[in-house]
């Protein structure tokens, strides 16, 4: 299908951002967005490129009462030698992956790439200059079919919108201090932890404003049998460094397969780290904190590639991590990923893509 183009009219196209220091995330957006709609028997049809707008949904449209919906997290980098995606055909797939557990219609993989290619490209004045910051991609499907009634809807609107962005969390690449929650669950076995469905976000939020009120940065998450496992942060999977291992949760249907997760493994990989994909309790943390084996921990994730975490607070004691430092392997692989993702060095593995 061929993307139409609507360009928005210079009176109604916003001033960019001066101050790429406040940029902050997910506050500004950029002028244009790209939509593309669903009707059962007929698939996807008039994919455009048009002027933001709000969206004209009636008050029974599904994804409104039974949450048919899904999105993905992507960034555009202005970088060494042109503008790049770093393996924007692993986030297509995964919300392929989520469109399909939560019965909605799969896209193609070549028209979601060009999409974004022709999108990002008539938007890259926006794209902010420094180190860390970014163009943050948003791709969205919506159930609008108007319909009460517990059953998938038979329309579907994919929309994609993008924004500058700088740091997601206000401390920057500075440690991170995280809260354990044995009281509450994100995702059980058999759910949809693995997708990137909006339920399982709403689901978190109650236990994040306990941890926000208490002075911490996220929350981490237990598995939902035992609440005894390791899982993943709210927005990024979770890793520690123990003795001379990097663990991580296993993909076992739980926790999000992040695609930062996947670069981490593999980059460390490389470089002769061990890296163990096993479930970790927190008996076996505090017995590494206690005993000093416990030497950095750190999450990783599309908004913040890799954060560091100084401080876990779990059972009503606060426990540093690194002396609340952040550690060196820690510091190499967002400096690593970092690199790759603007193009400032050899990408071995070619997970960069130049779309200008």
């Amino acid at each position: 299908m061929d993307i139409k183009v609507i360009h928005a009219p210079p009176e109604r196209r916003k001033a960019k951002p001066t101050d790429e220091a406040k940029l902050g995330f997910g506050r500004i957006f950029t002028d244009h967005f790209f939509t593309m709609s669903y009707h059962a028997g007929r698939g996807w049809h008039d994919p455009l490129i048009e002027p933001c707008r709000p969206l004209d949904l009636h008050p029974t449209a599904m994804c409104l009462h039974y949450a048919q919906e899904i999105f993905e997290g992507m960034k555009a980098y202005r970088g060494k030698g042109g503008i790049f995606l770093f393996r924007p055909l692993e986030n297509i797939r995964r919300m392929n992956v989520s469109a399909e557990r939560l019965c909605m219609p799969q896209i193609d993989e070549d028209l979601f790439l060009e999409a974004l290619r022709k999108l990002i490209l008539l938007e890259k004045d926006w794209i902010p200059h420094g180190s860390g910051t970014s163009l943050y991609i948003r791709p969205t499907m919506i159930a609008t079919e108007p319909a009460l009634g517990v059953h998938p809807a038979s329309e579907y609107l994919f929309f994609i919108i993008t924004g500058p962005v700088g740091a997601y969390y206000p401390e920057g690449f500075s440690p991170t201090k995280i809260f354990v929650t044995e009281e509450y669950s994100r995702a059980a076995p058999g759910g949809t932890g693995n997708c990137k469905a909006g339920g399982n976000y709403a689901a978190s939020l109650y236990a994040s404003e306990i941890a926000k009120k208490m002075g911490y940065t996220q929350v981490l998450w237990l598995d939902a049998v035992e609440r005894k496992y390791v899982e993943e942060v709210g927005t990024s999977n979770m890793f520690f460094v123990i003795g001379e291992e990097l663990i991580t949760a296993p993909l076992t249907g739980t926790i999000l397969p992040g695609v930062t997760r996947d670069s981490v493994i593999r980059l460390a990989k490389s470089w002769g780290v061990k890296v163990a994909e096993r479930r970790l309790s927190m008996d076996e943390v505090m017995e590494a904190i206690a005993g000093g084996a416990l030497r950095e921990a750190f999450a990783s994730g599309t908004a913040a590639i890799v954060s560091p975490v100084g401080l876990i607070y779990f059972r009503g004691k606060e426990h540093p991590i690194n002396e609340g430092k952040t550690g060196s392997l820690t510091e190499r692989l967002y400096n690593e990923i970092l690199k790759i993702q603007y193009g400032q060095k050899d990408d071995p593995f070619g997970w960069r893509i130049k779309i200008d």
